[in-house]
């Protein structure tokens, strides 16, 4: 079966809206998903930012809500741009990989996104985090204990760090197995049908 990576930040808002449709319609057209959680503060900070583009550029951040809020409704969803915006995502990201190495991650993922964006918790949080580990089955102390191991902190700068080498600059951004590149939430659909060209 064909695969695709899905890159994601949890601080991303067109991630969420990734997130919350790439399940369904992978399985659709027969492709493999691999969820990449990663940073984009490093990425950022590479090119010269200190922050979001959206935060950076008020009016770029208006559109950007108004243009997630217009996307969410048609597909049935809740968009509240969270606030301290840009979230603080580094301990859902750590949380995610320990979800990655042990193969629950997609579930972990959209529930994050949607306590965020459409629940408008705070991510950062442990008993927010807790309570999303809780409900999917997993014991929230061990899942907070293993995320901050030093092992797992590492795991998640080396995949950082393996996004600014794959040219990634934003997210969501999709590579295939051949190495083709596509950014944005609208691109899902154009990578799938690459993944199975």
């Amino acid at each position: 079966m064909p695969q695709i990576e899905f890159w994601y930040d949890f601080a991303s808002t067109y991630s969420y809206l990734t997130a919350m449709r790439i399940g369904p319609l992978a399985e659709a057209a027969g492709v493999q998903v691999a969820y990449r959680p990663f940073l984009l503060g490093p990425i950022f900070k590479a090119q010269g930012l200190t922050t979001s583009p959206f935060a950076a550029n008020p009016i770029k951040g208006r559109y950007m809500a108004r243009d997630i809020g217009r996307i969410a409704t048609a597909r049935g969803l809740l968009f509240h741009v969270p606030a301290p915006f840009p979230a603080h995502s580094l301990a859902a990201a750590r949380s995610a990989m320990v979800a990655e190495a042990e193969g629950w991650i997609e579930p972990f993922t959209r529930a994050v996104f949607a306590a965020e964006f459409a629940g408008r918790e705070d991510i950062a949080s442990t008993d927010v985090l807790g309570r999303i580990v809780s409900g999917l089955g997993h014991d929230p102390v061990r899942i907070s204990t293993a995320a901050g191991t030093t092992e797992n902190k590492a795991a998640l700068r080396d995949r950082t760090e393996a996004a600014a080498a794959k040219d990634i600059f934003g997210a969501p951004t999709f590579l295939t197995e051949d190495g083709e590149l596509f950014w944005g939430d609208d691109r899902l659909e154009q990578a799938l049908a690459w993944a199975n060209k």
